[in-house]
C-alpha cells in the first residue's frame, strides 16, 4: 500500500493518489477509483473496490482538485495526469500499463466517462509525464451527468454544475459541451459498463440513456443497467448481483476471462 504519492510533483495537497496492491502478483490488471461529491466535495479514503485485490487486481483511488479550487477541466486534466502517472511507474509496481479500468461514482462517473472518450484528445494532456498516454482500457460509470445543457434545473447559481463551470450554463455552452463525454466519442473508445439507479433524483437517469445511445451508435461496447429501485447510489448498488455485474466486467475486460 502506497499512500499519498504526489502525481504533479510540487502541486496541489489535491493532487495525490494511493495504490494498493496484492500481497503477490506481477503484471497486474488495475483499477481507477475516482471518487464523487459534485467536483465539490470527497476523497480518495477509503475506496470501494479492494475486495479486487483477492483477485490479482490493482486499485489506485486519487484526488483531484474540487471546484472552489479551480474550475473544469482542472479535474479531468487531474485525473490524466494520474493515470499518467500510474502507467510511467507501472513497471515498478508490477502492474501492466496495457490494463487499466476506471470506475467512479456521480461526479466520478463524469469523469471516468470523459477519460473513457478523451484517450485522443491531447488538450487536457498537460505536465509531468507528457509523452505517457492517458488512455484507459474500460470504463465503469456510476450515476454519472452527461449533458448539462439537457438539465435544466440545473442552471442555478449554487448549482454544482455551474461552480463546475465557473458561471452559468447558459452562458458557457461552449464550456458545458467540452465537460460533455459524448462530445469526444469515437469508434475504438473502450468498453463502457453504465449503471444508474431506476429512482435518482440528483442525477436523471436520462443522462445516462444520452451516453449510452451515443457510445452504441458509434459502435463502441456499452452496457446500460438500471439498478431497480435505486436512487443515487445507496444499498441497491452494493447488492451480491450488483457488485457480480461490476466484477465481470473488470474481469472479462482487463483479464480476458
Amino acid at each position: 500500500m502506497l499512500l499519498n504519492i504526489a502525481y504533479v510533483p510540487n502541486g496541489s495537497e489535491r493532487q495525490k493518489l494511493d495504490l494498493y496492491l496484492p500481497a503477490t502478483g506481477t503484471n497486474l490488471p488495475l483499477i481507477v477509483w475516482i471518487h464523487g461529491g459534485a467536483w465539490m466535495e470527497g476523497s480518495k479514503e477509503k475506496p470501494p473496490g479492494l475486495g479486487f485485490l483477492r483477485h490479482g487486481f490493482a486499485l489506485a483511488s486519487i484526488n483531484y482538485r474540487l471546484s472552489q479550487d479551480a474550475i473544469f477541466p482542472a479535474q479531468l486534466m487531474d485525473c490524466k495526469a494520474a493515470i499518467r502517472w500510474l502507467r510511467a511507474h507501472a513497471s515498478e509496481n508490477g502492474i501492466d500499463p496495457s490494463r487499466i479500468g476506471v470506475w467512479g461514482a456521480s461526479a466520478g462517473g463524469h469523469l471516468v466517462a470523459l477519460l473513457g472518450t478523451t484517450g485522443d484528445v491531447k488538450e487536457f494532456d498537460a505536465g509531468e509525464n507528457s509523452g505517457v498516454s492517458s488512455r484507459v482500457q474500460a470504463v465503469c460509470d456510476w450515476f454519472g451527468p452527461t449533458d448539462f445543457t439537457k438539465d435544466p434545473e440545473a442552471d442555478t447559481p449554487d448549482s454544482p454544475i455551474v461552480r463546475l463551470l465557473g458561471g452559468s450554463i447558459a452562458k458557457n455552452i461552449q464550456k458545458a459541451q467540452s465537460a460533455n463525454p459524448i462530445s469526444y466519442i469515437t469508434k475504438d473508445d473502450p468498453p463502457f459498463l453504465i449503471m444508474h439507479g431506476e429512482k435518482d433524483p440528483v442525477v436523471p437517469l436520462a443522462q445516462s440513456q444520452l451516453l449510452a445511445d451515443a457510445l452504441q451508435k458509434a459502435g463502441v461496447h456499452v452496457t446500460l443497467h438500471v439498478v431497480p429501485g435505486a436512487g443515487h447510489g445507496g444499498p441497491e448498488f452494493r447488492a451480491p448481483e450488483e457488485r457480480e455485474r461490476l466484477f465481470v466486467f473488470f474481469l472479462k475486460n482487463l483479464k480476458g476471462d
